[in-house]
């Protein structure tokens, strides 16, 4: 292959919210005559210093989402930008929390999003999933009730059902009752783990919630055991280098265990997390973990094979998607 040739890519991780970029959401506030010249600055980047401040700014960003219009933009671009830079398939985390303090029911908000992912893969290829998640520091009952209505509500591209937040707040078994509703109608299971919380976080959602992928997981490597079990149970780590960097968990990304992880024999895979916010998009992820660590096209190429497998999606379009990063590997005869 040449090196001109883009590795196809598939994200796993990112927050639709979190994927605003701030033209679009400056756009909006115009519409909405909201302000948000605190957190846009004069260079169009978002404004934030620490953890607490970013989930400060996440929130009035998203604030300017309203209607079903505005999520449709909103998939519709990052869609559109995902498929840009070679992405083939993405997943987004959507947040029914986030639609009902917009006002919007959990029904519309789908259709909403939906309808934008539908037009980017007319024009662009991409497929696209969501998976709905419940926040743990708002505890069992907001997340229950969450698993609730995606049940009650389904809709073909929600696949999946997750818990994020704030990792310190409430332990993972008071969420397993949520985490059963969701696999017994058939949702595929990730949670957040192992990213400002230690290798505990993890075997504890291993443990209660019987996932097979883990947002973040890298703390794992702070355990020989954990990694093991990992490997056995064939476990998926969606990765997100760039925003443990940009939130401070590791310094600088040599010093990330993505790679040991890698070579461990843990199937991992890259995103983006929060893009706009943190600096990075998904391929900017391929590339710099790439340059970084020495990855080959064909480690590349693995790791989006590991995206597709692990992803919460029927085989029918599993297939089509092995069949395109295939003929991408193989080039024509």
């Amino acid at each position: 292959m040449s090196e001109h040739v883009t590795v196809p890519k598939a994200e796993l991780h990112c927050h639709i919210e979190g994927a605003a970029a701030p033209s679009l959401v400056a756009r909006l506030a115009d519409h909405y005559q909201i302000d948000v010249s605190a957190i846009i600055d004069g260079n169009g980047k978002y404004v934030w210093s620490d953890f607490t401040s970013f989930l400060e700014t996440y929130d009035l960003a998203s604030n300017v989402f309203k209607t079903p219009a505005d999520y449709s933009l909103l998939s519709e671009t990052y869609f559109r930008m995902l498929a840009a830079e070679g992405a083939i398939y993405g997943e987004v985390f959507i947040s029914p929390d986030h639609a009902q303090s917009a006002g919007l029911s959990y029904a519309s908000y789908v259709e909403g999003l939906a309808a934008g992912i539908e037009r980017a893969k007319i024009d662009t290829g991409i497929e696209g999933r969501m998976i709905a998640i419940g926040v743990r520091h708002f505890g069992a009952a907001a997340v229950e009730r969450v698993a609730r209505e995606v049940i009650a509500n389904p809709h073909p591209m929600v696949t999946g059902f997750g818990l994020a937040g704030d990792e310190r707040d409430g332990h993972p078994a008071n969420f397993a009752r949520a985490f059963r509703m969701a696999g017994e109608a058939g949702l595929g299971l990730t949670a957040h783990a192992g990213e400002f919380g230690g290798p505990d976080s993890i075997t504890a959602a291993l443990d209660f919630l019987q996932v097979k992928r883990l947002g973040h997981g890298v703390r794992a490597i702070e355990e020989k055991d954990l990694i093991r079990r990992l490997v056995d149970e064939k476990i998926v780590l969606e990765t997100c280098p760039g925003s443990n960097i940009a939130l401070g968990v590791y310094s600088v990304l040599r010093f990330h265990p993505v790679n040991i992880l890698r070579q461990e024999g843990v199937r991992i895979t890259l995103n983006s997390d929060d893009p706009p916010f943190f600096g990075t998009t998904l391929g900017r992820e391929y590339s710099s973990v790439s340059k970084t660590f020495g990855l080959s096209e064909a480690d590349q190429i693995a790791i989006t094979r590991t995206a597709l497998e692990a992803a919460f999606c029927d085989e029918a379009a599993r297939n089509r998607l092995m069949v395109r990063l295939d003929s991408a590997v193989t080039p024509a005869v």
